[in-house]
């Protein structure tokens, strides 16, 4: 076993960490104001008038909203001129402007009126008579629209909110670098204070904590911690494991700052690997890496997931989706969601461009016995991708 796991102790780990030196800055008035109009671009060239953007990632996105769907309708309406308008209920508005990072007009409703009746007046005001809807918003939205709007008036927006925010901007990309560095250092620990007979509950909760100790926006956004044969479950199995000498140890776990996501995922072994673990771990690796070298602009995101696909067929896994063998896509976009475009999987002719931001996790199960996730996300380049944390470089030396 390396000098990386098992030689911490958990207090001594959490006594060290404080809030992050080096932090990213904020997005910019002006970047707020290059995104809405990047949306007004997308939407003229898909010929539709109004974009409905609803309370969720993509408000935040567009206008610094950090609030999340519920059954009163928040919601913010893009037209070809004109400031946004939110559409909010009334007893939120001080709440609004306490986050709104735009200029933007506000069409209040009280709780017995109908928000979907001011949507359709304020389109009809400025002349908007096709509206594209954000993919992210529940049916009870494009319902409540078709009272007011023909049906042929509403489009899927897909188009033009994935169009906006693929692909990183700088400030983005720095932002998602720190809450990877932090996620990285909260790994480091991690293994760090791995001893037998510890419990995965104990894990997951130092996790948190060294992650709240660093600054992330509230704590781990989640966290995976399996040992032994729960390592064999993608996203693991209920209940508290305890472990063992001979283990395999995963732990997926990130953070956020500023609403930018971090997902690292490490698998290393408690004491001497198995011939076998180390091949799968080994196979995993190559796996992970040449995914990586498939990642340049100009390619289609399925050209990545068969990469990461032929060293593993080559070794005698899969093929496909089969078991023993990689049973997912190879990777997800990642940015203000933990899981966003674009997908790294067969059929996706998605064409990558630089600041496209993705993760890489070609995981191999081996059924009933053990699994191997090695999970590092890269971004884009121009001339090829670049790793946001460099990948681990041994089964019993998870970091570089």
């Amino acid at each position: 076993m390396s000098g990386q796991i098992g030689h911490l102790q958990r207090d001594t780990a959490l006594a060290g960490l404080s809030p992050w030196a080096r932090c990213a800055p904020p997005i910019s008035a002006d970047e707020y104001r290059q995104r809405i109009e990047r949306a007004r671009a997308l939407m003229r060239t898909q010929g539709v008038d109004a974009l409905l953007v609803g309370a969720s990632a993509s408000l935040r996105y567009f206008a610094g909203v950090p609030w999340s769907a519920s059954e009163r309708l928040v919601a913010m309406l893009v037209t070809a001129d004109g400031d946004p308008l939110l559409v909010c209920p009334a007893f939120e508005e001080g709440s609004l402007d306490a986050v709104l990072e735009i200029p933007a007009g506000k069409r209040l409703w009280e709780e017995h009126e109908d928000p979907y009746a001011l949507i359709a007046q304020a389109m009809a005001e400025r002349g908007a008579r096709t509206l594209a809807l954000d993919p992210a918003m529940a049916f009870a939205v494009h319902t409540g629209l078709r009272a007011h709007l023909a049906a042929n008036a509403i489009i899927d927006a897909v188009a033009i909110v994935d169009g906006c925010r693929m692909c990183k901007s700088r400030a983005e990309l720095a932002l998602m670098q720190q809450a990877c560095d932090m996620t990285l250092q909260v790994h480091r620990l991690a293994a760090g204070i791995v001893r037998e007979g510890i419990g995965s509950d104990e894990l997951v909760r130092f996790i948190d904590q060294a992650h709240r100790a660093l600054g992330a926006d509230d704590g781990s956004t989640f966290c995976i911690a399996q040992f032994g044969h729960g390592t064999a479950y993608p996203h693991g199995i209920p209940g508290v494991q305890h472990l063992r000498e001979g283990d395999l140890v995963l732990i997926d776990t990130g953070c956020t700052v500023q609403g930018y996501h971090s997902d690292i995922t490490r698998t290393f072994v408690f004491g001497t690997p198995t011939d076998e673990q180390r091949r799968i771990w080994e196979f995993e690796r190559a796996a992970q890496e040449a995914a990586f070298a498939a990642a340049r602009p100009g390619e289609v995101c399925e050209a990545v997931d068969a990469a990461a696909r032929r060293v593993l067929e080559a070794a005698g896994l899969g093929p496909g989706y089969r078991l023993p063998g990689l049973p997912h896509r190879t990777g997800h976009g990642c940015g203000l969601e933990i899981h966003e475009a674009p997908y790294l999987l067969r059929g996706n002719r998605t064409v990558l461009q630089p600041g496209m931001c993705a993760s890489n996790e070609p995981m191999i199960v081996v059924p009933g016995r053990f699994g191997v996730r090695l999970e590092d996300h890269f971004h884009v380049t121009g001339d090829g991708a670049q790793w946001f944390t460099p990948p681990a470089p041994a089964i019993d030396r998870p970091f570089a």
